[in-house]
């Protein structure tokens, strides 16, 4: 039997779950994954509901919890982890950590370029003979692949993150966490880049770093395109601070076994820093796009706060029923992102003809089914709803044979 908590950054098939594990902690995982892919997967992007849309800058949607609640969750899994080792730091530690986020980036960057030619995939069910000349040449196009994504985030500042857990130890996880935010809320003053532009530090050290053509383009209301990556190299920074304070609540729950006891600490830890995020952002707007400090705090706090409701909901009162369906998403969280990138692609790139003209199995779906009988937006989130079904199948699946399939 494995008496340690889960950790997605390992790869290995258990045949038991731990009954020592806090249960709370995949369901908080599972409803981010399960959140991720829905607000991924709409029927249209033209027809969603506002909760269900990232800000434009700076502000905050329920769609924007949804990340940075699974880096505070990696946080907390980091702590509960290293903590069997003793936090101790050694070859062998490193080598795998390096390792398992070296994996973790090349995976992001294979999903960017399987998104990257997947239109190609269309002409597939075309009499277009040239279809595999094109298929090798856009598979060996990389002058415009989108080097970061999240993956790539999460490999980061996994890496980072355990680094500075191993060598400075989880108990100046805070201090750690409060310097890179201060360091950060200078760079962007100093610089003066709240807006979102060309001349934003933020925007220049990508394009320093990563090219504009290996950045993501953000387009804007007005119609116009900016080249500007949400999950940059600068932004990362706070991302280190974000996953450290993940780490911080770990420490609160490990260090008492009482669930009572667990709860009241997260609930004051979490109403402290949430307070504290929502005093900043009158320095510091609460805005995604550059992870400001004021909205690593913010989301910190509310992660927390949830998390504390779900100790209290599921481990102490025993009411799980709900929870079941969330289990088989946060039991194998980022095979089951993975998969339904990949699934995104294909169904958005493999279709046939109608009355003369090629769609899409997602398109038709959508536009000759659902949205013909319950209108744009509903039909929208419905589609985003059955595909979130379609993955949990698959997932269940695997919950049911207790496979865990991690890197």
């Amino acid at each position: 039997m494995f008496t340690q908590p889960f950790n997605p950054n390992t790869m290995t098939k258990l045949t038991k779950v731990s009954s020592s594990r806090l249960l709370s902690l995949d369901v908080l995982r599972g409803i981010t994954i399960a959140g991720m892919i829905l607000v991924n997967n709409p029927g249209s992007w033209g027809s969603i509901y506002a909760p269900l849309r990232h800000a434009q800058w700076n502000g905050l949607t329920p769609t924007d919890l949804v990340f940075p609640f699974f880096m505070f969750i990696m946080g907390v899994s980091m702590f509960l982890s290293y903590k069997k080792f003793d936090f101790k730091f050694t070859a062998q530690t490193f080598s795998k950590l390096l390792r398992r986020s070296v994996l973790l980036f090349l995976i992001g960057v294979a999903l960017n370029w399987f998104g990257h030619f997947g239109g190609t995939l269309r002409e597939l069910w075309t009499e277009d003979l040239t279809f595999f000349a094109k298929i090798g040449q856009e598979a060996n196009n990389f002058e415009s692949l989108r080097i970061l994504g999240v993956l790539q985030r999460l490999a980061l500042v996994s890496f980072f993150g355990s680094l500075a857990v191993l060598i400075f130890k989880p108990k100046r996880a805070l201090w750690i966490s409060a310097i890179l935010l201060v360091f950060y809320w200078i760079l962007i003053v100093v610089s003066d880049s709240f807006e979102q532009n060309s001349s934003s530090l933020v925007a220049i050290i990508d394009r320093a770093v990563l090219g504009i053509r290996h950045m993501y383009t953000d387009h804007l209301p007005d119609g116009s395109a900016v080249v500007f990556d949400p999950e940059g190299v600068l932004s990362t920074l706070p991302c280190i601070a974000h996953v450290l304070i993940g780490v911080w609540a770990g420490k609160l729950i490990s260090e008492v076994k009482e669930n009572g006891v667990r709860i009241q600490k997260l609930f004051i830890f979490g109403t402290i820093i949430l307070f504290l995020g929502f005093l900043l952002q009158y320095g510091f707007p609460i805005n995604k796009k550059i992870w400001s400090s004021s909205f690593v705090l913010t989301t910190c706090g509310l992660a927390s706060l949830l998390l504390a409701l779900l100790i209290w909901l599921i481990d102490i009162k025993a009411k799980k029923n709900w929870s079941v369906f969330f289990e088989s998403f946060g039991v194998n969280p980022m095979f089951i992102y993975v998969v339904a990138a990949v699934l995104s692609v294909l169904l958005g790139n493999i279709g046939f003809t109608v009355y003369g003209e090629w769609v899409s199995i997602h398109a038709y779906v959508y536009s000759q089914w659902l949205s013909p009988v319950f209108g744009d937006l509903m039909g929208s989130l419905l589609f985003a709803l059955l595909f979130v079904t379609l993955n949990w199948f698959i997932g269940n699946i695997l919950y049911k044979k207790k496979i865990f399939i991690k890197l």
